[in-house]
């Protein structure tokens, strides 16, 4: 793989890779931006909306003939993407439980989706297979650090 996280890996934070998984790069990318930022609750509680169709995941690229949504422009229900972010993202959360730190304080810092390997049919089998690396990051913040980025 030729990218990776750039910024070492601290004492208070976790990181969890998971490697040429079958969904579509184009969405991935779009759930992790949806994510990233956000507490590993919330994240957690979001893609399972979305999971269940009732949260839709903005789209701010290849959205052509796409309908808008409810309380939001264009946007999507990427299932199976959503479905291996978060599994993405519980792997995180126990790597940062082995760590030693707390869950409650835990965001996601940095999340990225990037192209995998392309495989090719062979014989009269049909076209290229899908496959994506998603990389999570997690980072725990403290209480008074959340006060001081709420007031900013």
């Amino acid at each position: 793989m030729a990218y990776g996280y750039s910024t070492e890996i601290t004492e208070h934070m976790a990181k969890a890779v998971s490697h040429s998984l079958p969904i579509s790069t184009k969405t991935s990318t779009q759930v992790c931006r949806f994510v990233k930022g956000m507490p590993v609750a919330k994240a957690k509680r979001a893609l399972q909306d979305v999971l269940a169709m009732k949260r839709a995941v903005p789209m701010f690229r290849h959205y052509k003939e796409t309908a808008h949504k409810p309380g939001m422009a264009v946007g999507r229900y990427p299932v199976k993407a959503c479905k291996e972010v978060l599994g993405v993202i519980a792997s995180a959360e126990a790597n940062a439980q082995f760590k030693g730190l707390n869950s409650a304080d835990l965001v996601i810092h940095h999340a990225a989706a990037q192209q995998g390997p392309t495989t090719r049919g062979q014989g009269r089998t049909g076209g290229a297979a899908r496959r994506t690396h998603i990389e999570i990051v997690l980072v725990q913040v403290k209480k008074a650090e959340k006060k001081q980025e709420a007031k900013k």
